[in-house]
């Protein structure tokens, strides 16, 4: 349990510290919860865009060290290839309800902010060729199966691996994290939804989170020889 848990303390106090901010934030602006969609107030849809991240990165965090360092999946599913795939099912299912629980919430809170239509749809274009070229570059030089982290699954057969430097990863060892979360803010911009924005930013720094006290401490212990 402790191998699972480990730097996850930071994780939880840099967590309450978004959530707080985050708290600050709404309250110091009431446009930020104005309307609704399909009959739900913006609140709720704000609510469930950032539950969705947490319940993502929590799934991961013990899924992925459970199987690390004790097997644990593969001994609940019969192997690992059936519990990767059953794992992947639910990281997939976790991942797009991040963009679409932003989606919604972008057309509950749309018009929040006034801006600029042709500057607003500069960004958007100009943020979402990154995104795209990372998608390209994972998919041709990185693996989607590693990219959701087979790693952890099959350990011996990646620790002699070396690291992806082509494509999209030739300028940044963590595209993923710094381009590929640029995808969540497009809905926000387009609709011009504050409360989207908000959450898309939520996402991009909680991904970091993540990254810091799970994935690259893991990264050094799969890759370690």
């Amino acid at each position: 349990m402790m191998k699972i848990l480990k730097f996850q303390l930071w994780h939880f106090l840099i967590l309450i510290a978004l959530l707080i901010s985050l708290f600050l934030v709404i309250y110091s602006d009431p446009t930020i919860l104005k309307g609704s969609f399909l009959n739900i107030d913006t609140k709720i849809w704000l609510i469930i865009s950032i539950f969705v991240p947490i319940a993502h990165q929590l799934y991961v965090l013990i899924c992925w060290r459970t199987e690390l360092f004790y097997k644990g999946l593969s001994k609940v599913f019969g192997n690992t290839l059936r519990a990767f795939k059953i794992f992947k099912a639910g990281f997939a299912v976790l991942f797009v309800s991040r963009l679409i629980s932003i989606i919604f919430l972008s057309l509950s809170n749309s018009d929040s902010f006034n801006a600029n239509n042709i500057l607003i749809y500069v960004i958007a274009i100009t943020i979402s060729l990154p995104t795209i070229y990372l998608f390209y570059s994972v998919k041709k030089y990185f693996g989607i199966d590693r990219a959701f982290g087979l790693d952890h699954f099959d350990p011996d057969k990646f620790m002699n691996e070396p690291f992806v430097n082509k494509g999209i990863f030739k300028f940044t060892s963590n595209g993923m994290y710094t381009y590929g979360f640029l995808i969540l803010w497009i809905p926000g911009l387009i609709m011009m939804s504050k409360a989207a924005l908000i959450a898309a930013l939520f996402n991009h720094l909680y991904i970091w989170v993540h990254y810091y006290f799970t994935e690259l401490p893991d990264i050094k212990w799969i890759y370690r020889k």
